[in-house]
């Protein structure tokens, strides 16, 4: 199956989609990349994946796989070239999409209560909730330069929504100093994420995220 058959329907300033090219690229797997409009999905989106209608869906010789972590599985066990996503220990590996999924399942969401919180009362709570969170992932960092150890990994993927959107809501609402102040483990992390060439050229430009979310959480307050 060749490169050339792979396609990705994603959005630019989704972390998910993010993990999907970021993983292509450190597999050196060409790929058409296909912008979409959530606001006006394309037929396309709806036939590839008509029960979740999401992005990313990752178009392999005209066949669907959707879900990022189900992708980022896909992209590994099909590319052999490059460093391996999952690490080759089945105790380690199960760890890691533990991880991926509380990623997923816990950080996310709250990151994203933070941006939409009405009021102070309830960013407290979303900001409380979130940092619990952070304590986890602190915790699991300490004494390592990425989750799976000196390379980048599966759960490093996954965390890009910690490396880039976190810090962009942090600094929407003013308390951007969050990290660097109470998780100087992560906030390392996220320096030696970001200096990663593939990762750094994928990624949103921060500005452009800024006021991304500002305009989506301007209209859903």
């Amino acid at each position: 199956m060749g490169d050339q058959e792979v396609k990705l329907l994603g959005v630019w300033a989704s972390p998910f989609s993010k993990r999907v090219e970021i993983a292509l690229k450190m597999k050196g797997v060409s790929y058409e990349y296909a912008e979409e409009d959530l606001s006006n999905k394309s037929p396309e989106l709806l036939k590839y994946n008509p029960v979740h209608k999401k992005v990313p869906v990752l178009l392999h010789s005209g066949r669907p796989i959707c879900e990022s972590l189900v992708i980022l599985e896909y992209i590994d066990e099909t590319w052999k070239s490059g460093p391996s996503i999952f690490p080759e220990d089945p105790c380690a590996r199960a760890r890691a999409r533990f991880l991926a999924k509380f990623m997923d399942e816990k950080c996310y969401p709250d990151i994203w209560k933070i941006g939409g919180s009405k009021g102070e009362e309830e960013r407290e709570k979303a900001i409380e909730e979130a940092t619990e969170h952070l304590v986890t992932l602190e915790n699991e960092l300490r004494g390592k330069k990425f989750f799976g150890g000196d390379e980048i990994g599966l759960v490093d993927i996954t965390a890009n929504t910690i490396a880039l959107w976190l810090v962009v809501v942090l600094e929407m609402v003013g308390i951007k100093f969050l990290l660097k102040d109470k998780f100087p483990v992560i906030d390392e992390w996220i320096n030696n994420y970001l200096d990663n060439s593939i990762v750094r050229e994928t990624l949103p430009v921060r500005q452009d995220l800024l006021a991304y979310c500002r305009s989506v959480f301007q209209c859903s307050n």
